[in-house]
């Protein structure tokens, strides 16, 4: 696991600590409430509590972007279930809508990839809602394709991509 923080100009990417779950979960809710046009699901759920809990998961990272002191963007993976230990998932991957098009997005994405191949992951997934048109094009910049293994169902609300981790 990567240990050192990645500085970029004003931009600091760090493991995020417990304390902050609430601001990653402000977060959050502000980015997801982009692209759910009925209101987000779960809408009464702790995120605080979620959130604490992945950042305190010892089989997951939770990656921040701060800048001005503040967290601009947040990325959550780890192994998941029945997967094997080459295969990441990210769970969770959000810009605040106030920063977007700053390339802090991309500057977690990197430092998300130098993590996984510091780990050894060769494979990364993840799911993306179907509304979510602004994140699938920018995980098409990154160079993740549609999974196919997982088409996409007529009625999914998901679409499910991988990511060929480079060899470092």
């Amino acid at each position: 696991m990567i240990k050192a923080h990645r500085t970029m100009e004003s931009l600091v990417i760090r493991t995020a600590l417990p304390i902050e779950a609430e601001a990653v979960a402000g977060l959050m809710v502000r980015a997801r409430s982009t692209y759910y046009p009925d209101g987000l699901p779960d809408a009464g759920a702790d995120w605080s509590a979620r959130w604490r809990g992945a950042i305190e998961r010892p089989d997951g990272h939770v990656l921040c972007a701060v800048t001005q002191g503040r967290i601009a963007a947040v990325a959550s993976f780890r192994t998941p279930e029945g997967a094997t230990p080459d295969t990441v998932k990210l769970f969770q991957f959000h810009v605040d809508p106030d920063h977007w098009r700053r390339g802090i997005g991309t500057a977690l994405h990197a430092a998300c990839v130098e993590e996984w191949q510091a780990d050894g992951r060769r494979t990364a997934v993840l799911d993306v809602h179907v509304d979510n048109r602004r994140a699938q094009a920018f995980y098409a910049r990154q160079g993740w394709v549609p999974d196919p293994e997982i088409p996409p169902a007529e009625d999914d609300h998901h679409l499910f991509l991988r990511f060929s981790v480079p060899a470092e």
